[in-house]
């Protein structure tokens, strides 16, 4: 088992920027990649960027060229860079591992508000 715990969420103005973090621990070597997702209010969970390994990454087309996930194994835990900010960025971000073979791994949620 696998638990999540993600930090660094906040309040920031439009075009600022955030830094969030996903602290790994238990069954960290089954982890087959981790990633972001979010929701906002009425809306669908979506994701946002995955990493595999330390170097293959994908994002979300509207978060591309100003977000970006990296992992860092020594201290088991995924980063999630959000640059210039948007107010359609406001939402509840979740980190998740994918462990093969099981349910989605998820964190408590931490709250990203954008706002003026």
């Amino acid at each position: 088992q696998v638990q999540l715990v993600e930090s660094g969420g906040g309040l920031m103005q439009p075009g600022g920027s955030l830094r969030l973090s996903c602290a790994a621990s238990g069954s960290i070597s089954e982890i087959y990649n981790m990633g972001w997702y979010r929701q906002a209010p009425g809306k669908q969970r979506e994701l946002v960027a995955s990493i595999f390994g330390t170097r293959t990454t994908s994002y979300e087309e509207s978060v591309k060229g100003r977000f970006t996930i990296s992992r860092d194994n020594a201290e088991n835990t995924v980063y999630l860079q959000m640059n210039n900010l948007k107010p359609e960025d406001a939402a509840v971000y979740y980190c998740y591992a994918v462990i093969p073979g099981r349910p989605l791994e998820w964190g408590q949620g931490t709250q990203v508000t954008v706002s003026s």
